[in-house]
């Protein structure tokens, strides 16, 4: 599928989905709080579990999504 294509699908099932938009929501919160996280001038190690913990939920709801868009271009093919 091409990236414009898939762009097209994600904005559509954010608008008329309210699961993926809910996973959407999710995502882009826990992508600011590890952007806000890794902006600090120090790092502690409860930083750092924070950090991984994040990245781990937020990779699970990535995954959650890509499922979720495959299923509908495979349902719109």
């Amino acid at each position: 599928m091409e990236m414009s294509s898939q762009d097209e699908l994600k904005a559509h099932l954010i608008a008329s989905d309210p699961a993926f938009r809910h996973l959407a929501e999710e995502h882009a919160t826990y992508h600011a709080q590890l952007e806000a996280l890794e902006s600090k001038s120090s790092f502690t190690p409860e930083d750092e579990e924070e950090e991984h913990r994040l990245k781990k939920l937020k990779l699970r709801l990535k995954d959650e999504m890509e499922g979720m868009l495959h299923k509908a271009a495979l349902a719109h093919a």
